[in-house]
């Protein structure tokens, strides 16, 4: 049998490198997919969360409304951040008792 030409060997592995980086597309293709229907699935528990405290349905004005009220927290003490920051979660408080 005769040995391959050093030629066809580096044809060969750009072939094999093309392939390789193909999946390698492919797969950060696949995370970042997978990425973005984690966040459209919390983005959307978030706004049920904001739904079942008003007790309605949010309406366009709601965004406007929710963003200043948030800035405003910020502004006067980062409320909004310290309470979404604690590491003791609100709801326990019962348990103390």
């Amino acid at each position: 049998m005769a040995q391959r030409t050093y030629v066809e060997r580096i044809d060969e592995l750009a072939k094999k490198m093309e392939q390789l980086e193909a999946q390698k597309k492919a797969l950060e293709q696949k995370q970042k997919e997978e990425e973005r229907k984690k966040r459209t699935k919390r983005l959307i528990e978030l706004g049920g969360i904001i739904e079942s405290v008003l007790g309605r349905p949010t309406a366009d004005e709601d965004k406007i409304r929710l963003l200043n009220f948030l800035k405003k927290q910020e502004a006067n003490g980062k409320y909004f951040t310290k309470a979404m920051n604690d590491t003791k979660v609100s709801g326990d408080n019962n348990a103390e008792g």
